[in-house]
């Protein structure tokens, strides 16, 4: 398809100017407001679609069937939606969830209520829920992208199926003079590949600036992790305030600067945004719906203060393959903690889990049984707390009754018949359904979007259809190590690796990824030799029998780890206390081991000052 009805001519634009607002379904509801007023904007977007968050958004319509959008947008947008319309800032989001036409219906009537004209667009056709019988009928076997198990054979029921939808049904929509375009499920970097396109007038053959897109829209779409939140090297974040979101300014090249509005909290740097290029990606060819995009070919370089330029991107065509989120109800689960204080703690555990068994009739009464001794004890401690750990106990059924009360209540009865110093975390609760996350791959021919115009009219826009062969093929040749990457010799000490390594990890279903960067062409020798696979697991024991897939990214001076299965069946099933790996690069980071002392920065804390070559 062309883009066309972009404010771009035959001539180059300047660049676009897209602020994120959200980063997920929770996020600061404020934030909104401050973009709209912190500056200009030429496009404000807001991601809101976690991959758990569609499974809580089909809970909700069980409740209510005019429910499955993110409702917070609406009140986001009554603050925002009157100076947009002066100034002329569209409005992009996926706030759509389950419910997109819903969604728009009720923008339409807030705009009613504070005397609005605005035109509203959305985009559906990305829910595949009731297609898909007939997709397996025609032979689609909708396997898992990591196990291989096809869904049939799984023997489960999908309650959502929700394929990834690129950019050009937003393009379609913006070119239709839409103020407000709403969308279900598109990729998260679609909030900017759309808006950018249609700004610029690119085609699909303009593979590299969409490429460019998508990084800044990978960067931007986490919010404030791109701005100094949740920063390995917290301590070069001086401004502690709460951080500005991030802005993209992405030119006709598809080169971009990332930043944040003057005055405002956290950090735009090197640092910031390679962390989160690295977030929840696995190998450097990143798919998607419109481009392949090669995160091996982008240069990261700080551009001023609180200004990083994104360049050097490159793409291949897309797959003809679209990723499709299919979530089904697992069960139902259930979660009590027992709190052990002072002496023989281990043996306290052991006892109080053995009795609880025993009264529920033995651990295989249920599907499954996670218990972990979480400890945060000292000998000789100062204080009460610090001599506390805790017995956690979860349950999994596909029978409510059997880890319900009957089990919560059952922890209780060990209240004055177990281990001394008995007591809980929370009274007796009730279970609650969990869903599993099943990532497979259709035919990007089977899941053309629907964009509903502000006129009401439709259109069908067909996804792209790819080629496989020359989406896998790199746009250059491998990236040599870096010339001056040379790893220093010397003596070595024994230190955290976060002396001079960040990292940032996150979760794709029940997979993690890690990912770590240094900030030396050195640093960066000396991380390719050491971290290994091998080492990997031996700085990770639970990833013992599990594959661990290591990807280099010399240009980022990066390395990116995906430990397949470490969070079981995904966030919503995972018993991990981090069930989404939040803070599994900073456990790893605290790992000790031998550093060569060349690299150790100036100030020889975790957090602290790091050497900028």
């Amino acid at each position: 398809m062309t883009a066309t009805g972009g404010p771009g001519g035959s001539a180059p634009r300047r660049p676009v100017r897209i602020g994120n607002a959200s980063g997920f379904y929770g996020d600061r509801l404020a934030a909104a407001q401050e973009m709209v007023e912190g500056g200009d904007l030429d496009v404000l977007t807001g991601d809101y679609l976690a991959e758990l968050t569609l499974y809580l958004l089909h809970k909700a319509r069980l409740k209510d069937p005019d429910a499955g959008y993110a409702s917070t947008f609406l009140t986001q947008l009554e603050t925002v939606l009157g100076t947009c319309l002066d100034r002329g800032t569209k409005i992009v989001s996926n706030a759509g969830g389950l419910n997109p036409g819903g969604l728009a219906r009720e923008i339409r009537a807030l705009a009613a209520r504070l005397g609005l004209d605005v035109a509203v667009a959305h985009v559906d056709g990305d829910d595949l829920v009731d297609a898909l019988p007939g997709l397996l009928a025609a032979g689609q076997p909708l396997a898992h992208l990591d196990t291989g198990q096809p869904l049939a054979a799984a023997g489960v029921t999908p309650v959502t199926a929700n394929a990834y939808l690129g950019g050009w049904p937003i393009v379609t929509a913006l070119a239709a003079g839409a103020d407000v375009v709403v969308t279900g499920r598109v990729t998260d970097a679609s909030l900017v590949v759309g808006p950018a396109a249609w700004w610029h007038g690119w085609t699909p053959a303009d593979l590299d600036p969409l490429a460019g897109a998508v990084a800044a829209g990978h960067v931007v779409e986490c919010g404030a992790q791109a701005t100094g939140g949740n920063y390995a090297f917290f301590r070069e974040v001086t401004d502690r305030r709460y951080p500005g979101f991030p802005i993209a300014e992405v030119a006709a090249d598809g080169t971009a600067v990332i930043t944040k509005h003057p005055g405002t909290g956290g950090l735009v740097s090197v640092g910031t945004v390679t962390a989160q290029l690295l977030y929840e990606t696995a190998e450097p060819a990143y798919a998607g719906p419109d481009v392949t995009t090669w995160f091996d070919t982008l240069d990261v370089q700080q551009a001023g203060p609180d200004r990083v330029r994104v360049a050097g991107a490159r793409g291949t065509p897309p797959t003809g393959q679209v990723k499709v989120a299919l979530n089904y109800t697992g069960g139902y689960r259930n979660t009590m903690t027992m709190v052990l204080t002072g002496l023989d703690l281990e043996a306290k555990a052991a006892a109080a889990e053995q009795l609880l068994f025993d009264l529920l009739g033995g651990r295989d009464s249920v599907d499954a049984v996670d218990v972990r001794l979480l400890r945060s004890d000292h000998p000789d401690a100062r204080t009460q707390a610090e001599a506390t750990a805790h017995l956690v106990v979860t349950v999994k059924d596909r029978d409510p009754a059997k880890v319900g009360r009957r089990f919560s209540s059952t922890v209780l009865e060990l209240t004055l018949a177990s281990y001394p110093g008995f007591h809980t975390t929370t009274p007796p609760t009730r279970e609650s359904a969990y869903g599993v996350y099943w990532p497979t791959l259709v035919p990007a021919a089977v899941v053309p979007a629907r964009v509903v115009l502000p006129d009401g009219s439709a259109v069908l826009v067909p996804a792209e259809p790819g080629d496989p062969v020359a989406a896998a093929r790199p746009p250059a040749p491998p990236a040599p190590p870096l010339a001056t990457a040379v790893a220093p010799g010397g003596p070595t000490a024994v230190v955290p690796l976060g002396l001079v390594a960040g990292a940032r990890s996150g979760d794709k279903g029940g997979n993690a990824n890690v990912g770590f960067w240094t900030r030396t062409d050195g640093g960066y020798a000396w991380l390719e030799g050491f971290l290994t696979v091998e080492r990997l697991r031996a700085l990770l024991p639970e990833a013992d029998g599990l594959e661990v897939r290591r990807y280099r990214l010399p240009n980022l001076r990066a390395l990116n780890f995906v430990v397949v299965g470490l969070l079981g069946e995904g966030v919503a099933s995972s018993t991990r206390p981090d069930p989404q790996a939040k803070a599994l690069g900073e456990f790893l980071r605290s790992r000790l081991v031998p550093v060569p002392v060349a690299l150790l920065p100036p100030d020889p804390t975790p957090g602290g000052p790091h050497p900028v070559p």
